[in-house]
């Protein structure tokens, strides 16, 4: 079986260390991105299955990205990825299509499982 594609996308490259090594370990193959532009770039090389989407990023924040993906790519699936627990933001990104919400510092046991019902589902 093909490892299900996962691109993370924070501008803390710790956070995408960490995050990287924790799901190729889980046998995902992994991008990662710690800009908006880099993430849409590998968004149309990689398509990947699942994106890991920071909200606060300098220039392009996570729901202008969440945007620009949705033109690109309606299917992949998207988790967002916040420090801060905004309300509003949380109801604009679900409108644009954001299956979950994780908050840092990551629960990796919530954060794997959600990964997985996300690919199940899209591979229903």
């Amino acid at each position: 079986m093909i490892p299900s594609r996962i691109l993370v996308v924070d501008d803390e490259e710790d956070i995408c260390s960490t995050l990287a090594d924790f799901l190729n370990e889980k046998g995902y193959e992994v991008f990662t991105a710690v800009t908006g532009e880099a993430a849409l770039r590998l968004l149309k090389e990689s398509r990947p299955h699942i994106m890991l989407l920071d909200i606060r990023m300098p220039g392009m924040d996570g729901i202008e990205i969440l945007r620009q993906i949705r033109k690109i790519d309606s299917e992949v699936g998207v988790i967002m990825i916040t420090a801060f627990h905004d309300i509003d933001i949380a109801q604009e990104a679900l409108k644009l299509g954001a299956s979950d919400f994780v908050t840092k510092p990551i629960d990796m046991p919530y954060l794997d499982t959600s990964i997985r019902v996300k690919i199940k589902a899209m591979l229903a």
